[in-house]
């Protein structure tokens, strides 16, 4: 490490721990401490960029540049995954901003044990380990090529938390219980194993996504046998729990069979402006693995249009510009009338009184687990078990 680098980060970590403080990500002076004494680069000496044709490039995080990047409230992607014909990001270093406010969402004391599921680079476990002391911090993931190489980063600035190699769905039983427990992944449900092993009046913060960017952060705490909380106010998401040995799910090109083009007064994207009926849509139709995108005009490069497309080929396309009345030209083919489960889940969300995340929570029990809204056994509730 070159004597810039030892020298340079200081002062960004300390600027950057003010503007988290300034932005009003961060309350607790004792989090702005373990930002600011963080060495972030070194936790993160290989960055990847993506450019806008889809191919990646690394960060130079040497330069002035690549340091202002690691030190600024920004996703870092750490790891690719090779694909032949293309790569996948497959570890990241969550933004500092959304990581403080998960950490204070999680309301940890000093006696606390933490338990993280997702090691990645370190970054926040080493947080913890600032503010804990390393015998309180126990964090898991999945590849020993993530996992030993945190934990020698971490090692090289003093830091000594038990970092495991494992799949984060069995979490970390011989050191159970634990008085929280952090995802840094998304899971469809809450795996068994977690709930075991918080204490009873513990807390679990995780991403729960019934689709892909559908769901959102849901602060759960231990009552017995269940666990019951509801959704962050602020949308997160983070990439999925992966697991050795998973079979990649067959895709079928999308088919123009039966196409059918109307009017829709659903608005075309709500994986981006309206999340919460994206989320309820995976209950009124949608099936499992589907996928959203856009279109994109071949010379302007401007999106044109959503789409969701099945694994099965069902496909819908959802043009951005509205008709003159208000309305939305919609295009389905296939045997799944995909935008029909949008437009159901649209309708009930009104008729709910368009409610918005804190009002959505999520229940786990020994044989089910369901999502809500306002009351666990209310008038709308959702099975969340695969």
């Amino acid at each position: 490490m070159t004597a810039q680098l030892d020298t340079a980060w200081e002062p960004r970590a300390q600027a950057l721990a003010d503007e988290l403080e300034t932005r009003g990500d961060l309350t607790d002076p004792a989090w702005k401490a373990a930002v600011a004494a963080t060495p972030r680069h070194v936790l993160v000496p290989k960055v990847y960029e993506q450019g806008t044709t889809g191919e990646w490039h690394s960060v130079d995080v040497a330069s002035p540049s690549g340091l202002d990047r690691v030190y600024s409230p920004t996703t870092l992607i750490t790891a690719l995954a090779n694909h032949g014909t293309h790569h996948e990001s497959i570890s990241s270093s969550t933004k500092p901003d959304l990581m403080v406010r998960m950490l204070e969402t999680l309301d940890v004391h000093d006696d606390h044990t933490v338990l993280e599921i997702g090691t990645g680079t370190g970054y926040n476990a080493a947080l913890l380990t600032h503010r804990l002391g390393a015998e309180r911090v126990f964090s898991v993931d999945l590849d020993a090529e993530i996992v030993d190489p945190a934990r020698e980063r971490l090692a090289s600035i003093g830091l000594r938390p038990t970092l495991v190699t494992r799949d984060g769905a069995e979490g970390l039983r011989e050191h159970a219980p634990f008085d929280r427990i952090i995802a840094t992944c998304s899971v469809p449900t809450v795996p068994r194993a977690w709930c075991d092993q918080l204490v009873d009046g513990g807390l679990l913060l995780v991403d729960i996504k019934a689709g892909p960017t559908a769901g959102n952060l849901v602060l759960l705490r231990r009552d017995g046998d269940r666990l019951e909380g509801r959704f962050t106010d602020r949308w997160a998401t983070f990439m999925q729990m992966r697991h050795h040995h998973e079979q990649p799910r067959s895709l079928h090109p999308p088919t123009d069979a039966g196409a059918r083009t109307r009017t829709t007064k659903t608005p075309p994207d709500p994986w981006q402006h309206n999340r919460e009926v994206w989320f309820l849509a995976h209950f009124t139709g949608l099936p499992n693995g589907v996928r959203h995108g856009m279109r994109f005009d071949p010379d302007t490069r401007q999106p044109t249009a959503g789409t969701i497309t099945a694994p099965e080929g069902s496909h819908a396309f959802v043009m951005l510009e509205p008709t003159p009345d208000g309305a939305w030209s919609v295009t389905e083919s296939g045997p799944t009338r995909l935008w029909q489960a949008v437009e159901g889940a649209h309708q009930m969300w009104r008729a709910a009184g368009e409610p918005g995340w804190p009002r959505l929570g999520v229940t786990v029990e020994a044989s089910d687990q369901w999502a809500w809204i306002d009351d666990p056994h209310g008038e709308y509730q959702w099975s969340l078990t695969i």
